[in-house]
């Protein structure tokens, strides 16, 4: 019996985070914001390549570089907006279910010429009627526009954030499109790590962008105490732990074409990491880099590809207790984040994407049970409908967007078949067992 329990505590704590990986995947919280239309006098399609995200045209980047802050003139406008999604969820293993999964405000927009931003309220579905609002991804920006250097213009900002990524320009980093790898282990930079830095950090960067190519961006980040994690609806359970040494650097090089987007960009973020706060730390570097094409023509066929590939180096302040005698902890180690994804848009209104996401460890057979390594592969592959946001449709200020989403697993915890290392006479459970089948239906207004 001790046996049993020992086994099926992970398995338990596995299938969560899957889960918790599916509902992250599957958020919209990088979608279009109808207030920005409002306030523009522009389409959502204007700044989304499929008219409601989250990919963002030339035009969107523009405009999250100026500070959300360009606006048609025509007076103040409401800088709110809410969305709310439904979800309908057929996994492998376990119960099929129909929810309001998430209802959103949001207040965006401009404050001033010079001070504009983002901020999401999330209230997410817990299960039996229960609900959970926290303070979800925040992007308040200072920006100096149309600066003369020479016979050139440039750009100048500050964001103060709580995501390292998703105030990112191109934004095709993992925390600007939710599409990082979920795994038992992760970068800094992927929100679907466990105790991930997403929206449990603050952090200040300072931006600039020269000839409307050249981008670069330089800041810092410190963990949010345990206190003020509570205050704004996160548990104590995935605390990135105390940060200090904190580093972030990203530098990109961009094209724009007119019929057609091009990008390159490295990114780097470097820290001491205590977790739990009392352990000593750890010191992480994560070093990648990341390609973007975009094809818009007259936007009746729109192709986006982006790959991004992170590196983590790790050089860890101690070592766990090994099970298995004269066998110790690895004190080095590196994981490796990569995705690739693909989005089809006709008409902006239809589209088809895919991703293929892959984490990697070195081995380790103390950290990592039962393999030694924690190696994932995932893909999704997504349906979409949205027929508004658009000049010619409806409304081009609000949007509605029905999703078919297939989320499947080929690899996790460093196998295919029996991933939790469950013993002979107890039932295996393959990474398939992991997939599931979502629908879901948001509506921005």
């Amino acid at each position: 019996m001790p046996l049993r329990l020992n086994r099926r505590a992970p398995r338990r704590f596995y299938l969560w985070l899957a889960a918790a990986a599916l509902l992250l995947l599957a958020s919209t919280s990088a979608q279009a914001i109808p207030a920005y239309a409002r306030q523009t006098g522009n389409a959502c399609a204007d700044c989304h390549a499929g008219s409601y995200g989250p990919a963002l045209t030339p035009y969107g980047m523009r405009f999250k570089l100026n500070g959300y802050t360009d606006t048609d003139g025509n007076g103040f406008k409401i800088p709110v907006a809410v969305q709310i999604n439904g979800t309908r969820t057929v996994p492998v293993q376990g119960q099929s279910g129909n929810a309001l999964s998430e209802a959103d405000i949001y207040i965006a927009g401009r404050v001033t010429d010079n001070i504009g931003g983002y901020v999401k309220v999330a209230t997410d579905n817990l299960g039996d009627d229960h609900y959970s609002s926290k303070l979800s991804d925040v992007d308040l920006r200072f920006v100096a526009k149309d600066v003369n250097l020479g016979s050139k213009e440039a750009t100048f900002g500050v964001s103060v954030n709580n995501n390292p990524g998703f105030q990112d320009a191109v934004s095709d980093l993992f925390a600007s499109t939710q599409l990082g790898p979920p795994g038992v282990t992760g970068t800094l930079l992927n929100p679907s790590s466990p105790n991930s830095l997403a929206n449990r950090v603050v952090g200040a960067t300072a931006y600039g962008v020269y000839d409307t190519h050249w981008y670069g961006e330089l800041g810092t980040y410190t963990s949010l105490p345990l206190s003020e994690q509570a205050n704004l609806g996160y548990a104590p359970g995935g605390d990135p732990g105390k940060l200090s040494d904190t580093g972030y650097a990203r530098f990109a090089y961009m094209k724009d074409m007119k019929k057609q987007f091009f990008s390159a960009g490295v990114v780097a973020l470097t820290t001491r990491r205590q977790v739990p706060r009392t352990n000593p730390a750890d010191n992480l570097t994560d070093l990648g880099y990341d390609l973007t094409y975009q094809y818009i023509g007259n936007r009746a066929n729109i192709v986006q590809a982006s790959f991004v590939d992170i590196l983590e180096l790790r050089h860890y302040g101690s070592l766990p207790p090994s099970p298995f005698p004269g066998v110790a902890a690895q004190s080095h180690g590196a994981v490796h984040d990569k995705t690739f994804s693909l989005t089809y848009t006709f008409l902006q209104t239809y589209g088809l994407s895919l991703a293929h996401m892959q984490s990697t460890s070195t081995r380790d057979i103390v950290r990592y049970q039962p393999y030694g390594i924690a190696d994932t592969t995932s893909n999704q592959f997504i349906v979409f409908w949205t027929p508004f946001g658009k000049d010619d449709s409806l409304t081009p200020m609000a949007n509605l967007k029905l999703s078919a989403i297939w989320f499947r697993f080929s690899r996790f915890n460093g196998s295919d078949s029996n991933v939790f290392g469950a013993p002979p006479g107890f039932p295996g459970t393959s990474a398939h067992d992991l997939d599931a089948f979502l629908v879901t239906a948001s509506i921005a207004f």
